[in-house]
């Protein structure tokens, strides 16, 4: 039995974007696939490189950008569509979630006119339908006085509100794919759970696929089946979330998971990554996270690892940790 090709599948995925008049490389290497479906985490520091992996996706790129590697759809490569069907990919295939609605809902016009428009350009359907449909979801992600709420503009909702305004937007486009870029950043805690409760089950109840971006490691488990660790431009891990704590082999995963402060332990010494983050454009030869790693050697400072995979895990690393090694993951 041959086993399906993932929905989405970034292959040695490279963006290099112009500054200054000179090309810079921001994302060296992601590599992750997501089944249709399912779930996937991707984590990492400010910087790594995450959010730009997930608009390349979209081709949501600034100008001169230029992609390497390879993604594909469903199978069909996406750098490779025109400019008719990147637009149906767009408004049918994928949607996204963006951390900062406000800065995606155009301010002057209403929440009504926002997400009843897409459905009516690229639906074909009336008005009066994608009215009702909007209604419905906004109710469905919990938004009270739905139809209040589609006469309001963007200034007069919390930012909770307007995220669950986001949500709705995406859902009411029907994708087989949905990217959520760390969409409770701006939220307080109790809102977090909440938008986070919506979209999980938003997902489920529709079979949705998922890249789903955050700062948060025990998160990417919690909501997702799979975790792909990013450093510096290039993703450095991925493995199942349920064996996130047990089998993490990279250091810098290993880093992270000790960084979080234990629950209910008011006197544990928080535990800290020696030095600084790299962006992508800072990576210097070998392994970008040598000289923050506890286990670096000559060859890592020389010899960029590539990704070694191993039943169903995979790490850019030349000295990974092993499954029976006691790690001390103070970096």
């Amino acid at each position: 039995m041959t086993t399906p090709a993932p929905l989405l599948e970034i292959d040695a995925l490279g963006l290099d974007l112009a500054v200054e008049g000179a090309p810079r490389t921001v994302v060296h290497r992601a590599d992750l696939a997501i089944p249709a479906g399912e779930a996937v985490a991707l984590v990492g520091e400010s910087g790594s490189g995450k959010s730009l992996t997930a608009r390349a996706v979209l081709r949501l790129l600034p100008a001169g950008a230029r992609l390497r590697g390879d993604m594909r759809f469903a199978g069909e490569s996406v750098p490779e569509m025109a400019a008719e069907r990147l637009r149906g990919f767009r408004a049918a295939d994928v949607a996204m979630v963006f951390q900062d609605p406000r800065a995606h809902i155009n301010p002057a016009r209403s929440v009504g006119d926002f997400l009843v428009e897409g459905l009516t350009t690229t639906r074909g359907i009336s008005r009066t339908e994608a009215v009702a449909k909007v209604t419905a979801i906004l109710r469905e992600v919990g938004i009270p006085d739905a139809d209040r709420r589609l006469r309001q503009r963007p200034h007069e909702l919390s930012g909770g509100l307007l995220q669950r305004v986001m949500i709705a937007a995406a859902l009411a486009a029907e994708p087989r794919l949905l990217l959520a870029d760390e969409p409770t950043t701006a939220l307080d805690v109790t809102t977090q759970e909440e938008v986070m409760a919506i979209i999980a089950e938003a997902r489920a109840a529709r079979g949705l696929a998922m890249l789903f971006i955050t700062h948060d490691l025990e998160l990417a488990a919690a909501v997702c089946g799979r975790v792909v660790v990013m450093y510096a431009g290039s993703t450095v891990e991925e493995l199942p979330a349920a064996e996130l704590r047990a089998g993490a082999a990279h250091p810098y995963t290993r880093a992270l998971l000790a960084s979080r402060p234990p629950v209910g332990d008011r006197d544990a010494r928080l535990r800290s990554i020696a030095g600084r983050p790299l962006s992508g454009f800072e990576v210097p030869a070998g392994c970008a996270f040598a000289d923050r790693c506890p286990r670096a050697r000559d060859r890592c400072r020389h010899e960029t690892p590539l990704p070694r995979t191993a039943a169903g895990s995979a790490a850019a690393c030349h000295y990974p940790y092993t499954a029976v090694e006691e790690a001390d993951s103070h970096a």
